[in-house]
Formats: C-alpha cells, sequence, structure tokens
C-alpha cells in the first residue's frame, strides 16, 4: 500500500469513478490509475468498487470506510508539511475565502474589517463562486474556509453556524403594500412576485410555503442574486422576496423592508473547514470573528474530530 493508492481512492470518489478524471486531477494515466487500485484491491484481499463491466460505478461498503481513512492520512500528511508555516509566522500568510456574491458584499466586510486589524500581515482573497462550487473549491484546497446559506453536505468538511436569517419582503416606498404593518401569504399570492430563481437554495422554502398553504405564487421574474431582486422592485416590475440581511435601507433609499420572518421558516448560513486540516492560528480566529459563541477550543476540536457531534450544539446565532 502507498500513498499514490489512497490518492487514487479519494480522488475516485471525489471525481465520481471517472478515471479519466482522476488520472487527470492527480497527473498520471489511466491505466495507471487502475493498476493501483487493482494492486491495492489484490493486496487487501477485497474489492474497493462495483463495477459495471470495466466501468466503476459505485464503492462497496469496504472501500466507502477506505476513502475516509484515506482522507485522513492524507490530511495527516498533508499537516505535517504545514508544521513549520503554521508555527513560524502564526499571524502572517495568506487567507482564501470561498463564498457568494452576497455574503461578500453584505456580511463579511464588518469581520473582515475586524480580522484586518488583529492580523494585518494576513493577505485576504475572496474567491466568489455560486453554492454549487463553493464547498468544491474548499476540498480541492482553492479555499481555507467556505461560507454558503447551504449547509456542506461531506464528511471532509466540518461546519459551524455563521448566523440565523430569515425572509424579507420588498417593495417601493410608494407601495400600497409599504403602508402595511405585517403581510399575509395571500397578499403577496395575489401580486407580481421577484426573488431567486429555482435551483438557488432559498427558492425551495418560499415555494414549499406556499404550496403547504395551497397557493400558488405569482412569480414574474426569477433571478440568481439578491441585488438584481432589488433593481426590479426598484423599477416598479414587483414585490420582491429576498434573505433579509442582503437588504440594506441607506443603498436603497426608495425601498422598505417589510418583515415576513411569521410567513417562512428561518434558516442558517454556514462556515466550512476541510476536516482533519491543520490551520494557521488566524484561521481559528476568523471563524470566532464569525460566531463569537464559539470558542476557539471548540472550533479546533470539531475541526479535528471525525465526529458531527459538536455540530447539533446551540449556538447564539
Amino acid at each position: 500500500m502507498n500513498l499514490q493508492q489512497l490518492r487514487i481512492i479519494r480522488e475516485a470518489a471525489r471525481c465520481n469513478y471517472n478515471l479519466t478524471e482522476v488520472a487527470n486531477t492527480l497527473y498520471t494515466s489511466q491505466s495507471g490509475v487502475s493498476r493501483h487500485i487493482k494492486e491495492l484491491e489484490d493486496e487487501l484481499n477485497i474489492e474497493l468498487f462495483i463495477r459495471q463491466g470495466k466501468r466503476l460505478i459505485n464503492m462497496t461498503e469496504p472501500g466507502l470506510e477506505l476513502v475516509v481513512i484515506a482522507e485522513r492520512i492524507l490530511n495527516e500528511i498533508n499537516n505535517i508539511r504545514r508544521l513549520s508555516t503554521s508555527f513560524s509566522n502564526k499571524d502572517e500568510g495568506s487567507l482564501v475565502i470561498a463564498t457568494t456574491h452576497s455574503q461578500a458584499r453584505y456580511i463579511l466586510p464588518n469581520i473582515i474589517k475586524r480580522f484586518r486589524t488583529q492580523f494585518p500581515l494576513v493577505n485576504l482573497i475572496i474567491n466568489q463562486a455560486s453554492s454549487e462550487d463553493i464547498a468544491k473549491m474548499l476540498l480541492s484546497g482553492e479555499a481555507d474556509i467556505a461560507i454558503d446559506k447551504q449547509k456542506m453536505e461531506s464528511h471532509s468538511i466540518v461546519t459551524y453556524p455563521f448566523y440565523r436569517w430569515h425572509y424579507a419582503v420588498i417593495a417601493p416606498k410608494n407601495h400600497l403594500l409599504a403602508n402595511e404593518k405585517q403581510v399575509s401569504l395571500d397578499m403577496l399570492n395575489a401580486l407580481p412576485l421577484i426573488t431567486y430563481r429555482k435551483g438557488v437554495y432559498p427558492r425551495n422554502s418560499i415555494d414549499s410555503t406556499f404550496f403547504s398553504a395551497g397557493l400558488s405564487p405569482n412569480v414574474i421574474l426569477n433571478v440568481q442574486d439578491s441585488d438584481v431582486i432589488k433593481t426590479y422592485v426598484e423599477a416598479g416590475m414587483g414585490i420582491g422576496i429576498l434573505v433579509d440581511k442582503m437588504f440594506d435601507p441607506q443603498q436603497n433609499p426608495d425601498l422598505v423592508k417589510i418583515d415576513s420572518a411569521h410567513l417562512f421558516p428561518s434558516h442558517v448560513t454556514w462556515i466550512g473547514l476541510k476536516r482533519y486540516q491543520l490551520q494557521r492560528n488566524y484561521v481559528w480566529h476568523f471563524i470566532q470573528l464569525c460566531n463569537d459563541a464559539l470558542s476557539i477550543d471548540k472550533i479546533k476540536a470539531q475541526a479535528l474530530s471525525s465526529e458531527n457531534k459538536v455540530d447539533m450544539i446551540e449556538y447564539q446565532i
């Protein structure tokens, strides 16, 4: 057994068992990948993959167990390599954050300002991406921290609660709805709505709330981003439904926000780290700045543990 075999097992799971993609990722040949898999299966005397002809289509139960072990071993080896940089120059280096445009614009500025005060020698990089790509960037090593409205579901990622959010209704100041102290689903159902497109995480719970009440909302415009929702509401095309924290009355003085927390369920935005990976001191501190209910010890313990139990602790968000 060798490290290259473990890398191949890990990448096979990540690449949905496409050996050509595994070979490209590891800068080797497909025949070499196949040979390593066969040699490892012969050595362990078990089948790691379910096959359909010559194609790999899934992993066997021992194969899935091996992926978890391989991930841990490879991360520990990476931790050894990171030791020198982690314990010398603890407070300087780079921090790459993968997140959405809305998080980068509305949520992170004050946190990053505080972080820069504490760690002025750290070079910050924000990579804006879709929810689909954020977790991939974290797993591939392109990002140190991932932040998204949707919880990242992977054993290789440990998540921390960042903040709780609700939906808000926005309308032009001269709209009749702007004078209502509290809106109902029936009121909204009778109006042209502008909100997130289907497939974008927040949209699912909006639809399910209306449908559970036996209503079919008139969504005339489906968009990707909160800023676009506000643009078209300002143009008088309809009423907007968006994440409450993505609205700033100072930036949009012609719009009003109408609280609708009583209509829709609340949600949590999450911070993700790669599990088992040793981090520089400032990475732990950045997460604590995001949620001061998290202690550095708790953050580290959860990141370096194989258990997800800490996720269930009720943090003050």
